[in-house]
Parts: C-alpha cells; structure tokens; sequence
C-alpha cells in the first residue's frame, strides 16, 4: 500500500487513499500536521513533532528545526551529543509519519510518494529519498508539490490551463498546468527554494526588535530567538484572520509587546512580495501562456493565508484564486491521489501526468573567442528548463588540444551562463587516447532525467562519428554535499540504533515540553508553582497508573491554560 506525505519546512502530513477519497491520518496527538522538528529529551530518546517543537524554546541547543532548507547540503546539525545532516533528521520525521500510517491502517508500510518543492535541485531530490531509505521505505516516488495540490483538488478530472501558486513554510513554487484529453501536462515552473513563511517571521522579528530598541545580542540569544520567532508565528496566523493581533514576549521578567495590524505586515513583507513576483512571470513567459488564459488559479501551502500574497496573486490575475481546500493540506491530499494512481485503485481512471526539469543541466566548456585566445568556466545547455520528463537528451563536444589525454565533463545546474554561478553537481573523467590534430575525437555526452527528477549523465568516446568502445556513466550520487551509498548505508545503521520515544506516551511528553516552555520564561510565583504542577505530575507518571496522574495531568493542563490566556494580555500600565 502506499501512503502519500507532504515532508514540509514547518510541518509535515500523511494521507492515505480509501474508500474513493483522499485522507489525513492523525499522528499520536489526534492530530493531521506533525510539526517538522527533532529534539533529544533528558533519556536520551528523540522526540519528533509537537514535544519537539515545544522544547524549541527551552531546550534550544537539543532541538532542530527548518532543516528542509538544508537537504543536499553537507551541514550538520547538533542536538546534544548528536550531529546530524538535513536528511537524517527528515528520516525521523518520515518515519514517525510511517508509524502513524502504520498504526491507523494496521498494515506494516513500505511504499510512499514524498513531495518535493517543484524547484528543488537533483542534489535535493537526492537527498529526499535518501530520507524516505533511511525511514524505511523501499518503493519511493518523488511527486512536485504543485503538481500534488492540482492533484488534491482534481484538476486532473478536469481540462484547461491553471498555475498553482504554492508557498509554504520555507519555499515557494510555481507551476503552470496544461490538462487534456486525460493527459495532466506541467508547461513550466519556477520557484525560490528560500522563500517562505519562515522569510515572513524573520521581517517580523527584525520589525519588532527595532520597534523595542533591543539589541542584536538580545535577540541572538538561543531561547529568545526562539520565543521571537513562536511569537512572530502566532501573530502572523492571527493577521490572516483579524485585522490587528498582539506580539509579545517576556525578557528577563519583563512583558515586551508591539500591536501589528494587517497594513504594518503588508508594508513589512513587501520585498518578499517582488520574489514572489517574479518566478509568476517568469513561469508564464516559459509556458507561452498569458494569465487571462489561464482557466484558474489555486492556492497551496499555509504560507497563502497571508492577506497580503492573496491580494499580491489577485492583483497578478486579475481574478480571486481557487481557496477552497485548507492550504496547509492540499499537497498532502494529493500525494495520497498520486499514490492511488500509483497502486492502480479502480476508484481512480487511469490518467497521463508529465512534469517538467526545473532548471537547465549542463556542462562546463571552453569557448573560442574572435581573436583566436579561450576563456573556460562558461555553461553549455544539454537539458534546458521546463523540458518534459522523463527526458534523454545528447550534445557532443570537442577537446580542446591534441595534448589532451583526458575529458574531464564537469556537470552544473543553474540558468546563468557561467558556471561559477551554477550549481555543480558532480564529475565524469573520460580517457583519451594519443592523437593528431586530425583524428577526428569528440564525446557524446547523454543526460537522462527520470520522472523522479533525478540525473544520469553518459559520456561516449567518438572518432569521426563512430563509437570507440570508451564510456562512462555517472549516477550524480556522491559529492561533499550528498549521501555516497557507503555513506547512506553507515546512516542506516545508526539510525536503526536511534531510538525514538514512544509513540503511545506522546501526548504526556508533549504536555510535560509545553510547561518547561513555559516554565522557562516565567519568574517568582508563577514559575514556581509551575515547577511544582510538573513535578507533582512527574512522580504521579512514575506510578504507571492512569488513575493517579489524572489529576495531576489536569491540574497541570488548567494551569497552563491560565499562564497562556494571560501571557498575550496587552499590558494595562
């Protein structure tokens, strides 16, 4: 069976496809969106979701989150005595996502169709499914977010021209959309891979730290930029819904407050509102579609609520976008419908989908000048933009001098015509024989992209037009920044020796990560009658017995539900 999961910056959902329809699983929480954050607790166990992210706050240095950013990156993130790189902490998420699937449906659960921003490099499509291996699964597909909400919201059933705009928590996609004859076709699409919610947040803490004349070593400190951002978040969530909302937290004992509204947030966002701008434009111009063609436009990705990107995407279109799925949702259902597709279900007819490469793949040249002298460094095209995939293209290319006796084929990815602009994603040396200026030796080099995205590059040796029986073939999957097999494998190992805290005991470490939070920035009464409430709580867990912790659970949940209703009280002095 497969299960469909939207691996998100901020959070990450399952959905499964039955009885005819798309559904959201709940995690242990009773709840659909797990938050996509890791933290090792006090025994050593590793916490994934909502106690994770409680603990961002008080426990700052063994918590990590937006680690999305960094998949294909060779960054490593540190929880206490563990370091871990952007797709190790992804495996985590995925697999506490496969439990919960697991656990719902009664089945033990090895294929999946993750989504990927449609922007996304090889090097970070790479890294996605070594997260989906690492958490346990065996059949993985990589679906476009994009294309999965127009799966959500059954374009796919449909027939026109459409563009889904899709902001989430840390990136932003755009894709244009040709649906016919049961032939769902991707025309174009572009995206920022750093452009998201979390971009949001950031102009809004920076907004609030002037507006308080706090310094920067204030704000930098790990708990309140921590606190900053929750407090940013929630504020940003109010403004999609009300007019004016309160941001506040406590320094050192002292309640810090600034009143936004809807206009001051929109005067904030307002450089994020140009990046966004342009990939639109820039998606239309590819696809040769002019928006008032476009038959509609829909919305994905929390990020969305933001009044501001809906008037940004009305004034664009001249028209209101389709909203009626919850945008925090709509990637994940249709990860469920693809996976449906994938598994054949009779409920789905059978259907034609094709996407597209994101970015142009090529390789480093030499270029001759009028004069007669070389410059090197410069990009030439094999597979462009917005070609559909799965896709095999060939060009062929030339050495540059008899005294050559090697080609090395440097592989980039990127739109600018240098490549020190681009991204490199790997190498292929090709041996060459000695020779004389006429011999006639070029290379054939094939770049083959699968539907996954994911890049194959072949180099054959020639002279004059005929094959040599010299090749070589490179599957772009080891560099600095990326998992080699061995290395995947060695991660596999450790983490099967991860142990993950239970699943059955969640909602208790998550109340118990809520009152340290909390419990973090209070001072005098309160905080010591916190301290007290948790305690209490504490020992009454030690007796293993659901009727003596009851009270003290609820004793403890009415506390912090008083703390919370005052905490966001505008000040009366």
């Amino acid at each position: 069976m497969f299960v469909g999961i939207d691996l998100g910056t901020t959070h990450s959902l399952v959905a499964v496809w039955q009885d005819g329809k798309a559904r959201l699983v709940p995690n242990a929480l009773g709840q659909v969106l797990t938050p996509s954050v890791v933290s090792v607790d006090k025994d050593g166990s590793l916490l994934v979701g909502e106690p994770a992210r409680e603990r961002l706050q008080s426990h700052p240095q063994q918590s990590a989150a937006v680690f999305k950013r960094d998949m294909g990156t060779a960054r490593v993130f540190r929880l206490g005595a563990h370091a871990m790189r952007a797709e190790e902490l992804s495996a985590l998420v995925l697999r506490s996502l496969k439990a919960d699937a697991e656990a719902e449906l009664g089945a033990v659960i090895t294929d999946v169709v993750i989504t990927v921003p449609a922007y996304f490099s090889d090097v970070q499509r790479h890294a996605t499914r070594s997260a989906g291996l690492l958490a346990g699964f065996t059949d993985i597909t990589l679906l476009n977010e994009p294309t999965a909400a127009a799966l959500a919201y059954g374009l796919h059933q449909s027939e026109g021209r459409f563009l889904v705009f899709d902001l989430g928590g840390g990136t932003f996609d755009v894709s244009v959309l040709e649906l016919f004859d049961g032939v769902m076709e991707v025309r174009a699409t572009a995206g920022d891979n750093r452009l998201g919610g979390e971009d949001v947040d950031v102009l809004m803490v920076r907004r609030f730290v002037q507006h308080l004349g706090l310094t920067e070593e204030q704000a930098q400190q790990p708990m309140t930029a921590a606190r900053l951002q929750r407090a940013a978040e929630a504020t940003k969530r109010s403004l999609a819904v009300q007019e004016e909302a309160l941001m506040r937290i406590e320094l050192d004992g002292k309640p810090l407050a600034m009143t936004w509204t809807a206009q001051d947030l929109e005067a904030v966002l307002e450089p994020l509102m140009e990046r966004m701008r342009q990939p639109v434009e820039r998606a239309l111009r590819d696809s040769r579609i002019r928006p008032q063609e476009l038959d509609a436009v829909v919305m994905a990705g929390g990020s969305t609520r933001l009044v501001a990107v809906r008037q940004l995407v009305t004034r664009l279109f001249g028209r209101f976008p389709q909203t009626a799925l919850d945008p925090d949702q709509a990637v994940a259902l249709g990860a469920a419908v693809q996976a449906a597709l994938r598994g054949r279900d009779a409920a789905l007819a059978e259907r034609v989908m094709t996407d597209v490469c994101p970015y142009t793949l090529g390789v480093k040249v030499t270029k001759y000048l009028a004069d007669g002298r070389t410059q090197d460094g410069f990009m030439a095209p094999v597979l462009e933009r917005n070609t559909i995939i799965p896709a095999s293209r060939v060009e062929r290319f030339f050495p540059n001098s008899a005294e050559q006796r090697q080609l090395n084929i440097d592989i980039f990815q990127g739109e600018a015509r240098r490549v020190q602009d681009n991204i490199g994603l790997g190498s292929l040396i090709l041996p060459l024989p000695a020779r004389s200026d006429g011999d006639g030796l070029s290379t054939d080099v094939r770049f083959t992209l699968d539907a996954n995205g994911l890049l194959e590059v072949e180099a054959v040796l020639l002279r004059h037009g005929q094959p040599q029986g010299v090749a070589r073939q490179l599957v772009i999957e080891a560099s600095a920044e990326r998992l080699s097999p061995k290395e995947l494998a060695k991660s596999l190992e450790r983490m099967k020796a991860l142990k993950l805290h239970p699943r059955d005991r969640l909602e208790v470490r998550a109340l118990i990560a809520r009152a340290e939070r909390h419990h973090a920035q209070l001072l005098g009464h309160w905080r010591t009658a916190l301290a007290d409430a948790i305690m209490e709580f504490e020992v009454a867990l030690e007796t293993q017995d659901d009727r003596q912790f009851a009270q003290p659970r609820q004793q403890l949940q009415a506390m912090l539900a008083r703390i919370e209703s005052e905490q966001y009280l505008p000040d009366t002095d």
